[in-house]
């Protein structure tokens, strides 16, 4: 273990003997995440490309019969909580943190019918920085669906934990795809992982040495599920995906992601992007325009593809999404066949294939901010051969590809042209400007394991 995890995990000892007046019965821990490529596809259907982070979310834990779920947290922000087991309502319009936990316990509580659900106590420590693109709030679902099963006595595989904890976070209220929950679970120190979808798999994937990946704050919080900017583009790409079905002449009903479109035409993502062209236009539609596209009501509209946070849309970038997803698509098989042969110029070529899916998610996608911008642009001219948003962007972080040789460079400048010159920024600079490698999957262990 590293020092680190072991200063932590003495920590968290001391705090839940403090706060509960008796000893853990376990540990668990769920990483963060950092998507290196593969933005807002995971819900189209396509494969994406992340590692695990050594930041985490840790939990101790011990088990009673009270058939309640008390929850504290090392940090003094996030505020004490308890619920019954009979009750373990999620409110989607008020995104807390014990929110995400009780997604989680309700996730194995609904996949084992559990009746009577393990009384549980808990307390949690994190490292992941909030709302940061790193994954900190589905690292926190995947801890308590974990700790979950552990205390009921239950066992699953990771890949049926990574299901159950993608669906139930949904209770929140973000359709995500699936990615964060995956890599947590499916993680392997020293790879990161090509996760596809239908049915869940994930495949190692070898970096290429001699370059490093840095990941980078802009210090800009984004919570997907307090805003509605997230939902929007899952509505927008299930909008197109039907009206691109239904103009190629299959049945649109049952299609719901650009994934299914592609697959059931039996085509390439390169026809597809031929197809968006052909088909979608790049103006705005209306949902007039949708309806009469689709042949459908009003009412239909907002009942069977709008989510219930976006009702309130009335414009919807259609051909803007498609291309985004289409492309990004093709740049996640392009970036592993890169890291499988390893050619000379493999570095300068991931690099190219991260600043363009930058650029995608900056101007067809319109998921980054201009502090992301900034922050990318000062990576680049700081020396990273590559550089773009990671998570779901509009805030959050930042990835970049660097030689090895110019970590050291590049991290002071970086460091002094976007963190120093900003009080609130500088404050924050050491725990948002760091090196990272691919870490651990998610764990169950016992003090002196």
């Amino acid at each position: 273990m590293f020092t680190s995890l072991v200063y932590r995990l003495q920590r968290l000892r001391e705090a839940f003997l403090s706060k509960h007046g008796e000893p853990a019965s376990f540990y668990a821990s769920a990483p963060g995440r950092v998507n290196l490529i593969g933005e807002h596809i995971d819900y189209c259907g396509y494969s994406v490309l992340p590692m695990a982070i050594e930041q985490n979310i840790l939990a101790a834990v011990s088990v009673n019969t009270s058939q309640t779920i008390q929850l504290a947290n090392t940090n003094g922000k996030y505020k004490d909580f308890a619920a019954s087991a009979d009750d373990l309502l999620v409110d989607r319009t008020d995104p807390q943190w014990h929110y995400y936990f009780l997604c989680g316990v309700r996730g194995i509580q609904e996949h084992f019918s559990l009746a009577p659900l393990a009384g549980m106590k808990c307390v949690v420590d994190g490292t992941i920085p909030a709302s940061s693109g790193l994954s900190s709030s589905s690292a926190l679902v995947c801890c308590a669906g974990l700790v979950t099963m552990e205390a009921n006595q239950k066992s699953l595989s990771k890949v049926t934990l990574a299901e159950i904890c993608a669906k139930c976070e949904r209770y929140i209220g973000t359709e995500g795809g699936g990615m964060d929950q995956s890599i947590s679970f499916l993680a392997e120190e020293g790879t990161a992982k090509l996760i596809e979808f239908n049915p869940l798999r994930a495949t190692d994937v070898k970096l290429p040495d001699g370059a490093v990946f840095v990941i980078a704050n802009c210090c800009v919080e984004m919570n997907k599920a307090a805003t509605s900017h997230f939902n929007i583009r899952v509505v927008e790409c299930r909008i197109a995906a039907k009206i691109l079905a239904k103009a190629k002449g299959l049945e649109m009903g049952r299609l719901q992601k650009l994934g299914e479109v592609q697959a059931e035409l039996g085509v390439s993502l390169e026809d597809m992007l031929v197809f968006v062209e052909d088909i979608l236009h790049p103006e705005p539609y209306s949902k007039d325009e949708i309806c009469k596209t689709l042949g459908i009501t009003p009412e239909q509209l907002c009942a069977d593809i709008l989510s219930t946070n976006t009702q309130h849309v009335t414009q919807f970038k259609l051909y803007q999404r498609a291309k985004h997803v289409y492309g990004e698509a093709s740049r996640v098989l392009q970036f592993k066949a890169v890291c499988d042969s390893a050619p000379s110029g493999a570095v300068l070529r991931l690099g190219e294939l991260m600043s363009q899916s930058h650029k995608s998610c900056r101007d067809l996608y319109e998921c980054s901010c201009p502090e992301l911008d900034q922050l990318v642009d000062i990576c680049l001219k700081a020396g990273a051969v590559g550089s773009r948003l990671t998570g779901a962007g509009w805030g959050g972080c930042t990835v970049s590809m660097v030689p090895s040789e110019k970590m050291d460079c590049f991290l002071r400048t970086v460091r002094e042209q976007y963190y120093m010159p900003d009080a609130r920024r500088a404050a924050l600079e050491k725990q948002s400007l760091f090196v990272t490698k691919p870490g651990q999957g998610a764990a169950i262990f016992t003090e002196d394991a």
